[in-house]
């Protein structure tokens, strides 16, 4: 295997056991954002822009901040986080980035190459896909229809991105790579599965202390009532909502 594809690895698996993960469950990425304190936040952006990441130092403490795309998939979405955090833990020098909807692009920046080739280990590590994925089937062009979806329900993880993993691996060809991108909501539904994975979803959606920073800045006189009713509204949070409303609690 290349040493660039084992590098990445190793890195993805650091970042799980260093967040407490085993190498074969699924990880639940609110949680580990809201751990590690990475200030994120769910809006509806262009669809050639999938996210960002920025991280500043502040007292020789990194601060650390994603912008995710609801409008993509909520699969596209983990993945998109995935990416984001090889950006914010393991690229030199990294303060900011932000991230185009066309994945595993190699003519591209290289850096952004390696963030989503982390991403696919980070969302589907080996041991945990091998698990899944039947002695019989473990051959190129053998992997079936019910089980790619079990694996990406599992791992709530895009099509593209799982589709990417098995060519890795040599379970799959290119044209078994296209036949199982197509039909992906049918296929779903078909097999009785949820097809909120391949919907996008989370608008408005805030992972961290996006409020109380908002709240300190007005508090400190740094920026104006106005204002600071202006960056709750980003979130979808409309103080005027709450005057006519009974607080019962």
């Amino acid at each position: 295997m290349d040493k660039l594809y084992i590098n990445l690895e190793l890195k993805a698996n650091r970042f799980r056991q260093d967040n407490g993960l085993s190498l074969t469950e699924a990880i639940r990425l609110k949680s580990v954002l809201h751990k590690n304190r990475i200030l994120t936040v769910f809006l509806p952006l262009s669809s050639s822009f999938s996210g960002m990441a920025v991280k500043i130092y502040k007292e020789k403490e990194a601060k650390r901040f994603m912008l995710i795309n609801s409008n993509m998939t909520i699969g596209r979405q983990h993945f998109t986080i995935c990416h984001e955090l090889y950006h914010l833990y393991f690229q030199e020098n990294f303060t900011s980035e932000k991230t185009g909807s066309i994945p595993f692009n190699k003519s591209g920046d290289p850096e952004e190459y390696n963030a989503d080739v982390f991403a696919s280990y980070l969302l589907m590590p080996t041991h945990g896909l091998l698990q899944l994925i039947p002695d019989a089937e473990r051959r190129k062009n053998k992997i079936s229809l019910s089980t790619i979806l079990s694996v990406e329900q599992y791992y709530s993880c895009s099509r593209s991105a799982l589709l990417y993993r098995l060519w890795r691996m040599e379970l799959l060809d290119k044209d078994r790579f296209d036949h199982f991108s197509a039909d992906k909501i049918k296929n779903a539904l078909l097999h009785g599965y949820s097809v909120d994975l391949y919907q996008p979803g989370n608008n408005g959606v805030v992972i961290g202390d996006y409020g109380s920073l908002a709240r300190e800045l007005y508090e400190k006189g740094i920026v104006s009532e106005s204002s600071y009713f202006s960056l709750l509204e980003d979130i979808g949070i409309n103080l005027s909502d709450f005057d006519h409303r009974v607080d019962n609690e």
